[in-house]
């Protein structure tokens, strides 16, 4: 069975297509971790001190991205951990783990939140409309210039587009608060803060799901977000000498790797240079699916494995 990486053979001729600023990428990750505690620690003080659920919501949800940013830089970290004899791999899978208990994290401050707000949206607490609104104007700065340090890589890597996308994301949550809060100091609406509590409840509630649902996927090794079966089969079936394929698996290694094997079908009469052309094709095509080790395992038509059988329709 050969075993080789699609990722290595197209480290040249590939390699200014996809090559991401590793140190810029880890200066991003760094910078906007340590931002966005800051804003953290300052949100839940003054949302603390003023008694204003929305600004400890977003502090929540602030926080919950920081965990975000903190597993994206960790993944990228785990890349370079070499495997050893326990762990084949190495330790990239631990990404989805820790997403799993971040989502779990997440579920239980979401019902805290909902419980609180709820409370309040009956019991309405006067609140400083205008502090509120500072504080969150600090927030769409900050999550702004954030989200501006992973523009230049968004559409080159999953993490770096899903890091920036949050930021973006809290950026407008952040603008809400500010209307909400100059709102609030006109009209003495004081309902206004549970409600974009609440507000922001839901919000976290979609984005956990959605991480919920994809660690969950990728734990039980289901294909990756991203990638269709289907088209991958029609991708391998078009190559120029391949019969026929079964036993195909496509699995998740890490948050941003993906692996397949395949057994593959060729002519009888195929020689070993014909064999090779037909690997490489299939790596080559299969790279740009964005799976990065293929593992295939060639047979010849009077030469099949016991249990391979005609090609596995989905």
């Amino acid at each position: 069975m050969d075993h080789s990486h699609a990722g290595h053979q197209h480290a040249h001729s590939h390699g200014h297509h996809h090559a991401i600023d590793m140190k810029q990428v880890n200066n991003a990750f760094i910078i906007g971790i340590i931002l966005n505690l800051l804003f953290v620690v300052i949100e839940a003080i003054v949302g603390f001190n003023v008694g204003s659920l929305s600004l400890l919501s977003d502090a929540g949800h602030n926080l919950a991205d920081v965990a975000s940013l903190g597993m994206s830089l960790f993944a990228f970290r785990l890349a370079k951990v070499k495997s050893n004899e326990k762990f084949t791999y190495g330790y990239k899978k631990t990404t989805v783990l820790v997403a799993l208990l971040n989502a779990a994290v997440l579920f239980l401050s979401i019902g805290a939140i909902s419980y609180e707000a709820v409370r309040r949206l009956f019991n309405p607490e006067p609140l400083p409309g205008k502090v509120i609104s500072l504080v969150a104007l600090i927030g769409i700065f900050i999550n702004a210039i954030t989200a501006l340090l992973f523009l230049k890589s968004k559409d080159r890597d999953l993490n770096i587009k899903s890091a920036f996308l949050h930021l973006m994301a809290d950026a407008v949550v952040s603008a809400g608060l500010v209307i909400g809060g100059i709102v609030i100091y006109f009209t003495g609406f004081y309902w206004i803060d549970p409600a974009l509590s609440l507000l922001i409840g839901a919000i976290i509630l979609i984005s956990t799901w959605q991480l919920l649902k994809n660690s969950l996927r990728l734990s039980l090794d289901a294909v990756p977000e991203g990638i269709s079966l289907r088209h991958v089969q029609a991708v391998i079936n078009k190559v120029h000498g391949v019969r026929d394929f079964h036993h195909i698996h496509i699995w998740a290694i890490s948050t941003t790797e993906n692996a397949l094997t395949a057994h593959v079908l060729v002519a009888k009469d195929s020689d070993m240079n014909t064999v090779e052309r037909i690997k490489q094709e299939i790596k080559h095509e299969l790279f740009h699916l964005n799976i990065q080790h293929a593992t295939l395992e060639i047979e010849t038509e009077n030469a099949q494995c016991e249990e391979s059988h005609p090609q596995e329709k989905v």
